[in-house]
């Protein structure tokens, strides 16, 4: 009896994973087959233009890069700094509760409502126009808990012998805290790091609101003020206004792209880390 129920066990687990990546599968292997055709390279170097009858999207790919870095800069620090806190200082549990409470509440927020806000509060109480610094910061707010709650999980897995080690020596709290807790928990910081760009690319929701439905291609800091689609927004505008669904289908392979990039790109820099550790 006992070896039937883990049969059973085993060929349900084996079969759940299975309808997994059954479904991954279908889903990438969707998307490529309507999209990889309708990536050309005139669609990669050039901008939409209505007089000429083109469509390009090289002002959306130089959009999601610009909000990416808006968003990352502004977080980081923010982020980084409120689980130092949390781990290493504050010692009223009520405090860590209510902070720890805030955070998680933030990540079952609907992406719509951040946008509503960030639209309220950014462009509408704050003067900020739509465009990449709008929509950055209201990414911000989104992406803030995964990375508190990574950067926190990375801290809390550092052995409490190092920080003893390190206090020992006559190392400051911050000094130890800089050269022994964070180079140590730097691998969870970057799985945030990952995690968050992986929304931020695929948001779409929150900056319809806040970064707006611009095409046009502008430099870094002219789309900080003006509305700049980003290729999930570009995707949202020619899929439901437009119906041009084979563009649509172009811009999620160069979005699978993407993300396929800067995961590989994170993996090797954390590989490059632990191989310079263990050396």
């Amino acid at each position: 009896m006992r070896k039937f129920k883990e049969f059973i066990l085993n060929t349900g687990m084996r079969l759940a994973a299975l309808i997994t990546c059954g479904l991954l599968a279908f889903i990438i292997g969707n998307i490529l087959l309507r999209g990889v055709r309708y990536i050309t390279p005139q669609l990669l170097t050039t901008q939409t233009s209505y007089l000429n009858d083109t469509i390009g999207i090289l002002p959306n790919i130089l959009n999601t890069i610009y909000i990416i870095i808006v968003t990352m800069i502004i977080v980081l620090p923010i982020g980084i700094g409120a689980a130092v806190y949390l781990t290493e200082y504050a010692s009223n549990r009520y405090i860590v509760s209510i902070i720890s409470f805030a955070t998680e509440t933030l990540t079952g927020i609907p992406s719509i409502l951040f946008g509503l806000v960030g639209m309220l509060f950014f462009t509408q109480l704050m003067g900020l126009k739509q465009g990449i610094l709008a929509g950055g910061l209201t990414l911000v707010m989104m992406v803030l808990p995964t990375i508190v709650a990574n950067t926190r999980e990375s801290l809390l897995t550092v052995p409490n012998s190092y920080r003893e080690g390190a206090l020992a020596l006559g190392s400051g709290k911050w000094h130890m805290i800089r050269t022994v807790v964070l180079p140590n928990a730097l691998d969870g910081i970057l799985t945030g790091c990952i995690l968050s760009i992986g929304r931020i690319t695929g948001e779409s929701a929150a900056l319809l609101f806040t970064a707006g439905f611009g095409l046009r291609l502008l430099s870094f800091f002219n789309a900080l003020q003006s509305s700049s689609a980003t290729l999930t927004v570009a995707l949202y505008i020619y899929a439901n206004e437009h119906g041009n669904f084979n563009v649509s289908y172009a811009i999620a392979v160069v979005l699978m792209l993407i993300t396929l990039l800067l995961n590989l790109s994170a993996a090797r820099i954390t590989r490059k880390i632990k191989d310079r550790r263990n050396g």
